[in-house]
């Protein structure tokens, strides 16, 4: 029989718990008064609490991670939970303190959509940066022939462009430090031997020139080189690793949450002058929308908000620690005793007009995380670009450059209304539109010789009537993989009218 609590303690308990709040796991027990949250939202929150921008590591600047995010100015949040002195959370914060003021303001706040001080943002509110390391080395092949750091010269198969080496170093071909760096610029030149070595020497053929394997930034980054190291590897080959950073200041798009499960996006930023403020003056880091609390019941939200202002006002950090706190009542108790308004509320004015708000504002400091959904990795968009080889359709995915995919459905819409030209330039000029040949006798694909600069049909010969005829290459392909099963795919054309 088990006392959750010292007080509860009678003759008949043979136990007593350690804490009720270590149930809770490590990402729960970062949560202030969870108890008072509906239980989906602190499922939420415990995802989200792996997603905060933070200080990952002490020795970050050391590190060559793949990709790494670094918080500029990390805060330990005001309202602390005890588990969070167990688990070092203070020690490697993930999240700032912001003033949040909860009211709608101009609509731009709709749908958990975040409004944000834009002089906040300027005294490096959230302000994060993102890291990424390259890598290249030089191997050996068999045959003695290995790769080479250099900047290519103009025979090198796949030679770009004198003007995407022109950040490379003479000496090594490696991009300096601190060197200002954009999508697609080569940060190591590198040149390897041909392939297929073997066989040339066969047929006793002029060897080809070396080939451009050079490492670029990716197509959609920009950046700063921040370190470059230059080792070996355990084979012996020489290794380059190198570090590019990429300042991330808050904009439109970017992910923010409070500890409760309320995540949004940011929808608009704000001059100071615009922004309301309190009869103390104060303005707020960031407005929320009201309509984020109703149906989601996150009371441990506001809860954390007025033990946020008592903090404030006393100098210690508030306890938010599950089920420690038996009667909440007590919370608001402190919070008049500390001279603010029962309800957390305060008198706000209009920025911009200077009026006083009839309502008051819950106005009140919440600890946010930047999470590392941003939208400079997200953005996509393309007018031409890469084809698959297979099909000659756009490529899939933002880090290919692909297409945007107008699917079955997006089809069925142009369908049902009618208009045709719109859907037959998507699914086919726009994409793997192609013209093949066809012998008007049999109805199989023709050949073109461009030796000898004649059409000829396979079956029929060269004395048949062969067409052009515009179809989509998937379509091509199709006919061609049935002809490799042994049917004969027959087109019968019509005159174009």
């Amino acid at each position: 029989y088990i006392a959750m609590f010292e007080d509860d303690i009678t003759a008949e308990h043979t136990h007593l718990e350690i804490s009720p709040a270590a149930i809770l796991g490590i990402c729960a027990s970062i949560i202030p008064f969870p108890e008072h949250n509906q239980s989906p939202r602190n499922t939420y929150e415990a995802g989200m609490v792996k997603q905060a921008l933070g200080l990952f590591a002490a020795n970050m600047h050391l590190r060559l991670d793949t990709r790494g995010h670094t918080l500029h100015y990390p805060q330990q949040p005001l309202v602390k939970t005890s588990p969070m002195e167990i688990i070092g959370f203070n020690k490697r914060p993930a999240g700032q303190n912001f003033i949040i003021a909860m009211m709608s303001f101009e609509g731009f706040n709709i749908e958990d959509a975040i409004i944000i001080n834009k002089a906040s943002i300027e005294r490096g509110l959230a302000r994060s940066h993102f890291f990424r390391t390259y890598d290249a080395e030089e191997r050996k092949y068999p045959g003695g022939e290995v790769d080479k750091f250099e900047i290519p010269e103009r025979g090198v198969r796949g030679f770009k462009s004198a003007e995407s080496y022109r950040l490379l170093s003479e000496e090594d071909g490696i991009i300096e430090p601190e060197t200002q760096v954009n999508g697609g610029d080569v940060l190591i030149g590198r040149t390897s031997p041909p392939r297929f070595i073997k066989s040339y020497e066969e047929f006793e053929l002029m060897q080809p020139n070396r080939r451009e394997t050079s490492k670029n930034m990716r197509h959609n980054e920009k950046g700063i080189v921040d370190t470059v190291i230059i080792s070996e590897t355990v084979d012996g080959n020489k290794l380059v690793k190198i570090k590019v950073r990429d300042l991330r200041i808050p904009e439109l798009g970017d992910k923010f949450s409070s500890r409760h499960g309320q995540k949004g996006v940011l929808g608009m930023t704000v001059d100071e002058p615009d922004m309301p403020f309190t009869s103390n003056g104060v303005i707020p880091d960031i407005i929320v929308n009201p309509h984020a609390m109703p149906s989601r019941m996150t009371l441990g939200q506001l809860f954390e908000g007025i033990s946020g202002k008592i903090a404030c006002s006393t100098g210690k950090l508030g306890d938010a620690t599950a089920f420690e706190w038996k009667d909440i009542t007590k919370l608001q108790e402190e919070l008049v005793n500390a001279g603010f308004e029962f309800n957390g509320r305060e008198t706000m004015y209009n920025g911009i007009t200077g009026e006083k708000y009839e309502a008051g504002i819950y106005c009140a400091p919440i600890y946010y995380q930047k999470l590392y959904h941003l939208v400079a990795d997200k953005i996509h968009a393309r007018a031409r670009g890469p084809v698959q080889i297979l099909t000659r359709q756009p490529t899939e995915g933002r880090a290919r450059e692909g297409g945007l995919r107008f699917g079955e459905m997006e089809r069925d819409c142009l369908v049902g209304h009618g208009s045709a030209l719109l859907l037959k330039e998507r699914l086919l000029d726009e994409s793997d539109r192609t013209v093949i040949l066809v012998c008007e006798k049999c109805g199989l694909l023709a050949v073109y010789d461009r030796n000898r600069d004649k059409k000829y049909c396979p079956v029929c010969g060269e004395g048949t009537i062969i067409s052009k005829v515009v179809c989509s290459y998937a379509f091509k392909l199709l006919l061609q993989e049935m002809m490799s099963l042994g049917l004969a795919p027959r087109l019968k054309l019509k005159e174009k009218i």
